[in-house]
């Protein structure tokens, strides 16, 4: 009995001591970790607000690296937007248009983007924002290529926004205004010639005469003015395409021997709806867009109310078109209503920054009125455009440069509405007469060379074979290219 008590008890004296151990160990354990967390906890603060910085935490950038990010990327999306914009003038002119033209017109849209977008990198940018660059002041800027890069090899950064998107937005501009001449002289123009006329308009015409405007030049100075390209964009395309249309002569089959007029009716108006709501949606890169700086709340109220016009004039538009077309032919024409929604987004193009939603209202409607009339004046003049064009971006597009000086805001420097309707109808005059007399100089070149149309064999067979060598349907093969 002795000897167990002295064995429990040696094993209590043990257990005892090694709990105490245990508790020296664990005490110096915890101070250590103690110690460790005193050092470490401001290493993963810093660790974690970088990571905080990484995740979204942008209180570490300066206003203005914020202004020049939102303003980039806004812009971005805007020019894409703009690009977006060929499918719609693509399936506009597809929907408008005979079948065995379809490879055709979707070429000669595929091709204005391409050359448009080389052309004006090579040459055309340079000539429309020369900066202190004139050959002759005011008038044309010096030939430059390729675009210089913000920050790069010493440069400095753009100021609001990076140059290499200001490249693609002003390029997508200079895109549309050649693409609106494709519908004007569909289902006639050679492929090749149609190549020439694309990249000259882009490269020098359209260039040029942005540059009087938007590149401080000499309409500028005068106070003209034109927001997002009414005159420098529609009008510029409508009159090349009045140019193309008048030399090249109507399609075959559109007047009879004693001038009759026979209408030649799209084979798809679906593609040619869906092309007017592309378009829609594109307007709101085009004309939102050009507000080019769009951060802070001023910016953002502006984008977003030039957007509300541009609705309203497009809405008008439609409406005002239906209506007159209505009371004129007794009957709802859709591709009235659809053109009328286009003249009335050209027509507030050019003052959607500076007229108040009635006016843009009474802007939609007049465009929407004169889209009609200019299709029954086309008519009556036997000068035959297919989807419209000239009416839509011509006239609108003149009617939007005037409606300018009738409703909108003066300028500073022009003292009454008089004195702005003069300076716009100077600017209108001079650019318009300036894109029209240097195409019709083109087409009567490429006419001569016989470069311009087709002939009258492939025409009745078909763009799409004759130019191209195939067939855009399986339809048209089955039918032996006969399909109209």
């Amino acid at each position: 009995m002795l000897h167990t008590g002295r064995g429990f008890s040696l094993w209590i004296v043990l257990l005892v001591g090694m709990l105490g151990v245990g508790m020296s160990f664990a005490s110096v354990a915890s101070a250590q970790d103690a110690a460790t967390v005193a050092v470490e906890a401001p290493v993963e603060a810093a660790t974690e607000a970088a990571v905080e910085a990484d995740a979204g935490d942008i209180s570490y950038i300066s206003e203005a690296d914020f202004n020049y990010t939102i303003n980039t990327l806004i812009m971005f999306i805007c020019a894409v937007l703009v690009i977006f914009m060929q499918a719609g003038f693509a399936m506009v002119e597809v929907g408008l248009n005979a079948a065995k033209n379809t490879v055709n017109i979707l070429a000669k849209n595929v091709i204005d983007l391409a050359v448009g977008v080389l052309l004006y990198l090579f040459i055309g940018f340079a000539l429309m924002y020369p900066g202190d660059n004139w050959i002759v002041d005011g008038w044309l800027g010096t030939p430059a290529s390729f675009v210089t890069r913000d920050g790069v090899d010493g440069t400095d950064r753009g100021e609001n926004y990076s140059a290499a998107v200001d490249f693609l937005f002003q390029a997508a501009f200079a895109a549309t205004a050649a693409t609106i001449v494709s519908g004007a002289v569909a289902g006639r123009m050679q492929f090749g010639g149609y190549i020439i006329y694309s990249g000259l308009l882009t490269g020098l015409i359209y260039p040029i005469s942005g540059s009087w405007k938007w590149g401080g030049g000499w309409l500028a100075d005068m106070g003209f003015q034109d927001f997002a390209g009414s005159i420098l964009v529609h009008a510029v395309g409508g009159f090349a395409g009045l140019a193309g249309a008048m030399l090249l002569g109507p399609r075959i089959g559109r007047y009879t021997a004693d001038g009759k007029s026979i209408p030649l009716p799209g084979h798809n108006i679906t593609f040619a709806a869906l092309g007017v709501f592309i378009l829609w949606v594109g307007w709101y890169g085009f004309n939102p867009g050009s507000q080019l700086t769009y951060a802070g709340a001023s910016n953002a109220e502006a984008t977003t109310f030039i957007a509300l016009t541009t609705t309203i004039s497009a809405s008008a538009g439609a409406v005002g078109a239906l209506v007159f077309a209505w009371l004129l032919f007794g009957k709802p024409d859709l591709t009235m209503l659809l053109n009328g929604a286009l003249g009335g987004l050209v027509g507030i193009t050019a003052n959607c920054d500076r007229v108040t939603q009635v006016e843009a209202l009474i802007i939609g409607a007049v465009s929407g009125a004169l889209v009609v009339l200019g299709v029954i004046v086309l008519d009556k003049l036997k000068i035959d455009d297919p989807v419209g064009a000239f009416p839509v971006h011509g006239i609108c597009g003149i009617w939007g440069g005037l409606a300018t000086g009738i409703f909108g805001n003066l300028p500073d420097g022009i003292e009454s509405v008089g004195a702005f309707v003069a300076v716009q109808a100077i600017g209108v005059l001079a650019v318009c007469a300036w894109a029209f007399i240097t195409m019709l100089v083109l087409f009567s070149i490429l006419k001569a060379l016989g470069m311009l149309r087709v002939t009258a064999e492939d025409e009745h067979a078909g763009l799409d074979i004759s130019e191209h060598g195939m067939h855009a349907y399986p339809s048209d093969a089955v039918a032996g290219g006969k399909i109209q």
